[in-house]
Order: C-alpha cells, then sequence, then structure tokens
C-alpha cells in the first residue's frame, strides 16, 4: 500500500465559505479531447475543434452539486457518485428544446460556486439528466419553470479547475 500513503496534515484555518452553486457550463462528454490535471486541479481542458460549454447563470440559493465516497470493503469497491440540481425559472419553447438535447446526451460540467471555486463533475463517464420536472406553480408567488437533476459515478472526487481555464471554456 506504499502508493496510498498518507501525505499531509489538516489544520483548522480562518477560511469561511458559503454554499451553493452560481453557474453551471455543460458540454457533451464526447466533445472533450484531454485534460491536462496537476495534483488535483485541471490546468487545461482540450475540446474538440469548434466545440464549446454553454453556460447557465442559475438563480441564488437554487442550485446544487455533491458527491459521495462511497466504498465497500467486502467488495473491495470505492466510487464516487456526483449529483447536481438546477433550476431554471419561466418556462419556453427555448428551454424546453435544450432540456431536450441535455437528456439525451452524457455532459460534463463545469460548476461555479458562491465561493468563486470551480470544479468539474462528469470527469470520465459524464452526467445524465436523470430526472426532473417543469411546473406551473398554483399561486402566483410560485416557480413556474424547471428543475433538472444530474447524475453520475466517478472513480475520483472532482477536480478543481483553475480560473484561468475557465476563459477558455466558450471559445
Amino acid at each position: 500500500m506504499a502508493n496510498c500513503a498518507l501525505t499531509q496534515d489538516y489544520s483548522f484555518q480562518c477560511d469561511v465559505g458559503v454554499g451553493g452553486t452560481k453557474e453551471v457550463y455543460l458540454i457533451e462528454l464526447e466533445n472533450i479531447s484531454s485534460y491536462t490535471e496537476s495534483s488535483g486541479t485541471l490546468t487545461a481542458i482540450t475540446k474538440v475543434s469548434g466545440k464549446i460549454f454553454r453556460k447557465y447563470q442559475l438563480v441564488l440559493e437554487t442550485a446544487n452539486f455533491e458527491e459521495n465516497i462511497t466504498g465497500n470493503r467486502q467488495n473491495g469497491t470505492l466510487f464516487y457518485p456526483q449529483k447536481g440540481t438546477i433550476i431554471i425559472n419561466k418556462q419556453n419553447v427555448a428551454v424546453r428544446n435544450e432540456i431536450l438535447l441535455l437528456a439525451k446526451n452524457r455532459l460534463v460540467a463545469v460548476i461555479k460556486d458562491n465561493n468563486l471555486t470551480y470544479r468539474l463533475f462528469g470527469r470520465e463517464y459524464g452526467l445524465m439528466l436523470q430526472t426532473g420536472n417543469a411546473t406551473t406553480g398554483v399561486a402566483w408567488g410560485d416557480r413556474n419553470g424547471y428543475s433538472l437533476e444530474f447524475t453520475g459515478n466517478e472513480l475520483e472526487l472532482a477536480p478543481f479547475v483553475l480560473d484561468a481555464v475557465i476563459a477558455t471554456l466558450q471559445t
């Protein structure tokens, strides 16, 4: 187990953070050519020529991305289920048509949390639009829109993404 040796201590920090996801960039898994990684941080994402990530701005305090560490000692397995939920307010035909396309693809998501940190979900196996709903609401103050839940499984926790890489996602 030499290659599984622990490498660092952890001490409490003065850092404070907040929850929530600010925006998400989505692309089809097959449109990623390669990643360049250094110590858990992506320093480059290479896309198929002409392909771009699509940016979804999210309403404050409505989106969440999470991952769980899931191991089974008896079976000798370890993997990381990932899940993300986004809310899109106001139903319209353009969003409806895009949701149909999201549901037909395996996706890669770069998320920006409210601490302005970026991470990549669905790196190797992609995320699927697993469930969702469209609701008109009942009362005037209710949401008219969509709730979309993406799920996937990966072999590692989601890597962080350098800020400099974000500028290349939509070019």
